[in-house]
């Protein structure tokens, strides 16, 4: 075993490079080629029935209005009733045929298995399954005082979509439907004091893909990938390690840095647009593929730029990081970040 092993390590790489050199162009020109086929016959959303999790607020909210433009039967679910509520109704008056609200947990799989059995109850199919919710902690690993504390955070941004991805494919298989899973930049690029949502991340990511080779054609799936978009999680909403939802954002201002933040209503057309063409991944917005290829080939310069901007010495507070003190210039935060975000109200109920 050892000898085969060896002659893999010699044999193995230029056999690869050789391999990757001829495939890749034939394989782009197809990608170009399905990409364009696609957009000219997108799916009809139309009398479709769309379950999104995490519908009360930011990314969630803004993918339902577009889905409810495009004529969609819709049930959202999140935990704040009155939201969601207010968000079903701005549905309505958007195209939506018909929006069932649950307000539920989705952390409980009882709960997961309820609510997809009333969107079957009532609809009598499934055709997409949107799974957006998630939750951000901002320390670095070290300050943490006890791990289990951000159980929390596994258990939104992981457990969750998984919970509810169980229960509804084989619903989806019936309708030959899609699952539109919601991760991270942050999973692919590291981005400090994010480990514990980095993580989650990067589980539920591996989870879609893994998901992908295991469905075959029955279901499509895909990746959603977001950059800094407006959302109550770049407000400055996170996660304690008391479990108190709180805004900080200076927090933010050191954790995002100068980058721009996008409008969520740009970032849902797109991602809607894109998924009905057939996507299997949506990095938005797209110059964030950049830093993935240089994730990719240089992580060290990656690390190394990281560690720069937003990791301070043993002792000094996180807002006396290199990214706080550009955000702190003048104008740069008005530039850069979009007014609602600036804000430190979110929806409470």
């Amino acid at each position: 075993m050892g000898l085969i092993n060896r002659f893999m390590d010699i044999v193995a790489p230029p056999f690869l490079l050789i391999a990757l050199f001829f495939f890749l162009p034939p394989f782009y020109l197809y990608k170009l080629i399905n990409s364009f086929l696609s957009s000219r016959f997108p799916e009809d959303m139309a009398n479709k029935v769309v379950l999104i999790v995490g519908a009360s607020s930011g990314i969630g909210e803004h993918l339902a209005y577009k889905y409810a433009k495009r004529g969609a039967f819709l049930v959202l679910v999140a935990r704040r009733k009155k939201s969601l509520q207010d968000v079903a109704r701005m549905c309505r008056d958007f195209g939506s045929p018909s929006v069932l609200a649950v307000p539920a947990d989705f952390t409980n799989p009882e709960e997961c298995q309820k609510f997809v059995n009333a969107t079957i109850k009532s609809f009598g199919r499934l055709d997409h399954l949107v799974n957006v919710a998630g939750v951000a902690a901002l320390p670095l690993f070290e300050e943490i005082a006890e791990p289990s504390h951000f159980q929390a955070v596994m258990d939104v941004n992981f457990w969750g979509p998984v919970y509810t991805t169980y229960f509804a494919i084989p619903h989806l298989k019936k309708s030959r439907g899609r699952i539109v899973g919601v991760t991270s930049v942050s999973a692919y690029t590291n981005i400090p004091r994010m480990t514990i949502y980095n993580a989650s991340k990067g589980a539920v990511r591996n989870f879609y893909h893994t998901l992908r080779i295991e469905l075959g054609a029955e279901i499509d799936i895909t990746e959603v990938i977001p950059g800094a978009i407006e959302s109550e999680i770049t407000k400055g909403k996170i996660l304690t390690e008391e479990g108190r939802i709180v805004v900080d954002q200076d927090l933010r201002d050191a954790s995002v840095g100068i980058v721009p933040i996008e409008r969520t209503r740009d970032f849902a057309r797109s991602v809607v647009e894109r998924v009905c063409n057939g996507a299997s991944c949506v990095i938005e917005p797209p110059w964030y593929l950049g830093l993935y290829y240089f994730r990719a080939f240089i992580p060290e310069v990656t690390e190394w730029g990281m560690r720069l901007f937003y990791v301070t010495p043993p002792g000094v507070p996180a807002t006396e990081d290199l990214a706080k003190k550009l955000m702190d210039l003048p104008f740069v935060k008005y530039i850069l970040y979009p007014p609602p975000v600036r804000s430190p109200e979110i929806k409470r109920d």
